[in-house]
């Protein structure tokens, strides 16, 4: 059951792209296969039953090559949840899980461009993200 809520604001909160040179850039696109999709949530409650969600996308090569490109950008969205005295629990999966599933699409879609508009113009991200399965596995 997800909880009766308004979203109140969305927006691009950070942004960061972090391409040091051209030989950067070529390298990053020879090894683009070789970068990994890291996601991280972070939550604060605000006055007037609002909560800010902030939604961290990370895109990134962890391998020890020095010439790569970074990728950051925070998604801050702002919701009002319109329930009296709301379950912690319910609360909680509400932002991790229920929340995510609403808003990560329109997260995706912004930051498939920015990485085009970088210098990717070809980059496709493969890694679906199961916010249920997720959701489930931090409970245990």
């Amino acid at each position: 059951m997800t909880l009766k809520h308004q979203i109140i604001l969305s927006y691009t909160k950070d942004l960061s792209v972090e391409t040091p040179d051209a030989e950067s850039l070529i390298s990053a696109r020879e090894n683009i296969s070789k970068y990994s999709l890291n996601l991280d949530l972070n939550s604060k409650f605000l006055k007037n039953k609002m909560i800010e969600v902030e939604t961290k996308l990370t895109y990134q090569d962890k391998t020890k090559n020095k010439k790569k490109t970074y990728f950051e950008m925070i998604y801050a969205t702002v919701v009002k949840i319109d329930e009296e005295n709301p379950n912690k629990e319910d609360v909680k999966k509400f932002i991790l899980c229920d929340l995510q599933i609403k808003i990560y699409p329109q997260i995706e879609k912004i930051f498939l461009n920015i990485l085009k508009m970088s210098g990717f113009p070809h980059i496709q991200l493969n890694s679906k993200i199961d916010f249920n399965k997720l959701y489930n596995e931090r409970k245990i």
